[in-house]
């Protein structure tokens, strides 16, 4: 008798200029499943072989959506996925059309649950959780008098970007200068220059990593001295070699949502270990949260007795208590992680080290 197949989707950009960010999640979806199928998964009192259907959206709502109608049109069981906020949440009215769970392991735009689909999940923390924390940090640690705002109009880094500013603000700071790249973009110096004139202590981006590196570089150049600070998107292992050597020790604050302290660290660095054993690579950021994604999911379709989406969509909506490498899964109503964890990042000798995990 042939095994049972069940398919699980991911989506992220294994293309263009976060391709080492999309390759990340990619290999932790992969790593998920090999786990799984070398343990031997069980649903329904059926032996079943786990597949991954990869597909690469480059980070751009429209392919986003195309990929997305293509795995349904596939009828995949589930999706992990995407990456972006701006490709997450177009790619999730299409899931929730067809009755397909979507978790995204690294979405954080608060929109993204707000649309009231029952097959909307993310096992991050939302931005107005991370905006908010960074901007209460850039107030109360860091002693910011005049912060500069930059971000890259995309979903992501405008929704950061607003909360990091509501955050200061409600914190008794106030925002000196207000600015937008794009997230194609590699010369700032005429937004730098406007930025410079106010003398910051502080610049926040809104953005990614392959944006931000260039722009530490630029800073540097035009003699800005300010603490640099960001969201997940330029919290990454990659982050000093994009900015050339032009990051100082302590200059970059960014938090990653998601954290673990005490004994959970151990499965975390396990992770990392593992990880690197198997694609010879670093962790970016996102590969673990990609891999307990997986992990929650077939949860609830052994759980459920059925990998039927319509059957176990229920289930793990219900999840909670799941044990995974990032801490603790459970889910509330909208869909959202709850009690999510931020941790908070500076780099040190071109490594990241890690300030503090805050809920």
């Amino acid at each position: 008798m042939a095994q049972d197949v069940v398919r699980i989707g991911h989506v992220g950009p294994t293309s263009g200029q976060i391709a080492h960010l999309g390759k990340d999640n990619e290999n932790g979806a992969r790593m998920a499943i090999d786990e799984l199928n070398a343990k031997g998964v069980t649903i329904g009192g059926k032996k079943v072989k786990l597949e991954l259907v990869p597909e690469d959206d480059a980070g751009d709502p429209k392919q986003g959506t195309a990929v997305a109608q293509k795995l349904v049109d596939q009828n995949v069981n589930g999706v992990v996925g995407h990456l972006n906020s701006g490709t997450s949440i177009p790619a999730s009215k299409i899931y929730s059309d067809a009755g397909i769970p979507q978790i995204s392991p690294s979405a954080t735009n608060p929109k993204y649950t707000r649309n009231g689909y029952k097959t909307t999940f993310r096992v991050v923390a939302d931005d107005v959780h991370l905006g908010g924390t960074l901007g209460r940090y850039a107030v109360k640690e860091l002693k910011g008098k005049s912060i500069a705002v930059i971000d890259d109009r995309t979903a992501y880094g405008q929704g950061v970007a607003e909360e990091f500013a509501k955050a200061v603000k409600a914190s008794g700071g106030s925002i000196a200068e207000s600015q937008f790249t794009t997230d194609k973009s590699t010369d700032f110096t005429a937004i730098l220059t406007a930025i410079k004139a106010k003398k910051p202590d502080v610049v926040f981006f809104g953005g990614m990593d392959a944006v931000a590196g260039p722009m530490i570089r630029q800073m540097k150049q035009l003699g800005i001295e300010a603490k640099f600070m960001g969201g997940d998107g330029i919290c990454s292992a990659g982050l000093p070699s994009l900015a050339g050597g032009a990051m100082a020790d302590g200059q970059v604050v960014c938090a990653e949502a998601g954290g673990v302290e005490g004994a959970q660290k151990t499965g975390m660095d396990k992770f990392y270990a593992d990880y690197k054993k198997k694609f010879n690579t670093d962790v970016q950021v996102y590969a673990p949260y990609v891999y307990d994604a997986v992990g929650v999911m077939v949860a609830a379709m052994v759980k459920a007795g059925s990998a039927d989406p319509a059957k176990y969509l229920p289930v793990l909506a219900k999840t909670d208590g799941y044990k995974g490498v990032t801490g603790t899964i459970g889910f509330d109503a909208k869909g959202d992680v709850k009690n999510g964890a931020l941790t908070l990042y500076t780099y040190k000798g071109g490594k990241r080290d890690q300030i503090a995990v805050v809920r």
